[in-house]
């Protein structure tokens, strides 16, 4: 795991190769906040999930392993509630292409 020099990218090299062949992944702070794993971000269940605007900028504060299965990211918005797990940061990544293209539109239609 590497923060990048500006601290608005995050890259995770996974252990075993995703599904699609890929052994590390790099992600966007952007694209980390606004997909947080947290209840303030994701709601307590299907359907909650709550629009976050205006990251273009956040950078990442803070990394702290919770234990060998997760980080929790600090981002310079004051962020810090999302445990990203190994399983959540593998979704993120295979995910991606849909989950930003639905984030983009959202931002773009309300």
């Amino acid at each position: 795991m590497a923060v990048a020099a500006d601290r608005r990218g995050l890259t995770i090299t996974f252990e075993n190769p995703l599904p699609d062949g890929r052994q590390s992944v790099d992600f966007t702070a952007e694209y980390l906040r606004v997909e947080s794993p947290s209840a303030e971000v994701q709601g307590h269940g299907p359907g909650q999930k709550r629009l976050v605007r205006g990251k273009e900028e956040v950078a990442i504060a803070s990394l702290d392993p919770i234990g060998h299965y997760a980080v929790r990211i600090g981002f310079s918005d004051g962020h810090s509630s999302g445990l990203y797990t190994w399983e959540t940061f593998q979704t993120l990544a295979l995910e991606h292409q849909e989950r930003w293209a639905a984030y983009q539109a959202a931002t773009q239609s309300s």
